[in-house]
């Protein structure tokens, strides 16, 4: 499982890189790219922090909205086998299985 880091309030996925053998960061709901490597949490910190500046200072020069937006809806596309078990567990639980998924994400991410 890869990690969160929270920089300046900006969420960044943390995973480490054997090949390089340095931690690399990679901030999420941005509407472009802006990552960054370190050998230490400091350095995560202090690197993210720049990257993140970098990337925010760009947005504004540009008129770029910095971040993005999410509807609320996404695509997933399942085994048809498991479509059936998973509309069966919702009816199973008096839910439709939008309100079933969503309670489910809702736990697995609160966890």
């Amino acid at each position: 499982m890869k990690n969160i880091m929270i920089i300046d309030g900006h969420q960044a996925v943390i995973e480490y890189d054997s090949e390089l053998e340095m931690f690399r960061g990679e901030f999420i709901g941005l509407n472009g790219g802006a990552d960054f490597y370190a050998s230490d949490i400091p350095g995560l910190h202090r690197e993210g922090a720049t990257s993140l500046r970098i990337f925010l200072e760009e947005c504004a020069r540009h008129g770029v909205k910095p971040t993005r937006n999410f509807s609320g809806r996404f695509v997933l596309r399942v085994p048809p086998e498991i479509h059936q078990a998973a509309t069966t567990a919702a009816a199973a639980h008096g839910e439709s299985l939008n309100q079933w998924v969503v309670a489910l994400i809702k736990e697995a991410v609160q966890a």
